[in-house]
């Protein structure tokens, strides 16, 4: 099944928001209904592609077969751009001005090494596509040189297991949901569960080192990854024959998070864990955001350590953003909701009620309330759902984008200050004021990202009010020693702010491998570093 191309998922999932809540937005907020409904798919002004025959035929040839070069306008537009607001509000006005040429689809790493080829032979750019969950502007590229998607939907296979090391090699293009099947026929589990789950890749977990809802107890995927295929203009790397090694740099960080700008991922060695024998999700309250913040500090750096642990703030637990039927249910009796944590535990069944049991007790001990199993299942069971709710925001007339950072635990509260205090300002001042909230979604034992979400009306331009909120946010984290991102990338939307945090020696020895790797630069032009 095809992503719905305006919006998020699985179109049958997409649902309008009940009364209740458009009522709130409309007190709160000041959000309109709106007065336009947004192009229909066949009403984009979708212009013929730009690819003589010599091109289509050498595309073909390299992936074996016409039907695997698709130049059909709905294909093209499904493959343009990713899935951020902005992204969404362009493609529904009929913006397509970043469509590509065509979408390629090649079966493995010697048809890619063909196609790039191909691309270098006939002046083409090429942008890696896996499941365009993109939110950063990392399938955007820069400038107005012609483009093919390489959707990398056909090399879904696993390649090899290793139950004794507990390794798989699979393919890029395999979906999270479909390598979690391959690999429970073994009984194993790969535990990278990010919000993006149902549709993003592994490729594009490990281009953009992604980090999953579970990264308290499973890690990082970039954590994860023990080796990596990469196919570049130039040939092919082939990083990670053991899993540590003090044989030089780590030529693996090279390709984790490259983001398709030096080559295209055509396989990955990741470490997998036995299927967990129980899953136990509870909620915790805390009187405000520090105290609960001290607590998963404490459990990060002392243990045990859940395998789920996180915690919203104040007005994040008060609106109740991950039940759209219950949003603003905590207003009603009006008492003081504080902030909740979601707090989880896998594992063995014996493994996991002992930490739970010890977690318990240093929750209790830093000011949590126990609420019981209820909050974590809940918080389970529609983890996977604020996208959809993203866009029956757009659809009833509000604004709602997200943006994430990460630091050392003694500036988390400065970071969390600096960046609410820009969105909020940035955007009351143009007209639209904000809900901003906030939650801790990962945790390491020196620090923790922030994850906010930003709601406003509208407003007559609202891609010009998020572009001075974004770009006020993005100063502020800089300024409050944050990185740009934690888990969502770089792409075109961070990278000049990326270039600051980098540093000019960094990123001028990024532009020599980019140099070495893609001479003609013709992978992703723009994202993550600017094109020459």
């Amino acid at each position: 099944m095809d992503m719905l191309w305006n919006g998020w998922g699985d179109p049958a999932k997409a649902a309008p928001l009940p009364e209740t809540v458009t009522g709130l937005l409309r007190d709160w907020l000041g959000v309109t209904a709106r007065t336009t409904a947004p192009l229909a798919l066949e009403q984009l002004p979708v212009p013929e592609p730009r690819l003589d025959a010599a091109a289509h035929q050498a595309l073909a040839t390299a992936v074996h077969g016409t039907e695997h070069v698709r130049t059909d306008a709905e294909t093209r537009v499904r493959h343009t751009r990713g899935k951020s607001t902005p992204d969404l509000l362009r493609i529904r006005h009929g913006d397509v001005d970043d469509l590509p040429e065509a979408v390629v689809l090649p079966a493995d790493h010697d048809d890619v090494l063909a196609v790039l080829r191909a691309c270098a032979d006939h002046g083409l750019a090429l942008v890696p596509f896996g499941g365009g969950t993109s939110v950063v502007g990392g399938l955007a590229p820069a400038g107005k040189r012609p483009f093919v998607a390489l959707d990398l939907r056909r090399m879904n296979r696993l390649l090899d297991l290793d139950p004794v090391s507990r390794t798989a090699t699979l393919q890029p293009g395999l979906r999270a949901p479909e390598a979690e099947e391959l690999l429970a026929g073994h009984g194993f589990t790969l535990g990278h569960f990010p919000q993006s789950y149902e549709w993003a890749t592994l490729g594009g977990f490990a281009a953009t080192r992604s980090s999953g809802q579970a990264s308290a107890g499973y890690g990082r995927f970039d954590e994860m990854v023990l080796g990596l295929t990469l196919a570049t203009p130039e040939g092919t790397l082939d990083t990670g024959r053991a899993p540590r090694s003090a044989a030089g740099p780590d030529l693996r960080q090279l390709v984790l998070g490259s983001e398709g700008a030096f080559g295209v991922i055509t396989s990955v060695t990741v470490r997998i864990r036995p299927r967990p024998q129980a899953r136990r999700y509870e909620g915790w309250r805390f009187a405000d955001f520090d105290t609960g913040a001290a607590a998963l500090r404490r459990l990060a750096q002392d243990g045990p350590r859940p395998t789920v642990l996180r915690l919203s703030d104040e007005t994040e637990t008060l609106i109740g953003l991950a039940q759209p039927d219950a949003i603003g249910s905590a207003l009603d009796g009006g008492q003081d909701a504080g902030c909740l944590a979601v707090v989880g535990f896998e594992g063995t069944e014996e493994d996991t009620a002992l930490r739970r049991e010890q977690a318990a007790a240093v929750l209790a001990a830093s000011g949590g309330t126990p609420l019981g199993d209820a909050p974590g299942q809940r918080w389970a069971e529609g983890r996977y759902s604020a996208p959809y709710l993203r866009d029956s925001l757009l659809d009833a007339g509000a604004f709602a984008e997200t943006l994430e950072t990460a630091t050392f635990w003694s500036r988390v509260p400065g970071l969390y200050a600096a960046v609410r205090d820009a969105l909020t300002g940035t955007l009351t001042e143009a007209g639209t004021p904000p809900l901003v909230m906030c939650h801790i979604s990962h945790v390491y034992e020196n620090g923790a990202s922030l994850y906010f979400t930003v709601v406003s009306a509208q407003g007559e331009d609202p891609l010009a009010h998020w572009t001075r909120a974004k770009h006020a946010a993005n100063e502020a984290i800089l300024a409050a020693g944050g990185t740009i991102s934690h888990h969502h990338g770089v792409g075109t939307d961070h990278r000049d702010w990326y270039l600051r945090e980098a540093g000019d020696l960094g990123v001028a020895a990024l532009h020599a491998v980019k140099r070495r790797l893609d001479p003609a630069g013709l992978l992703n032009p723009g994202v993550l570093l600017p094109a020459d």
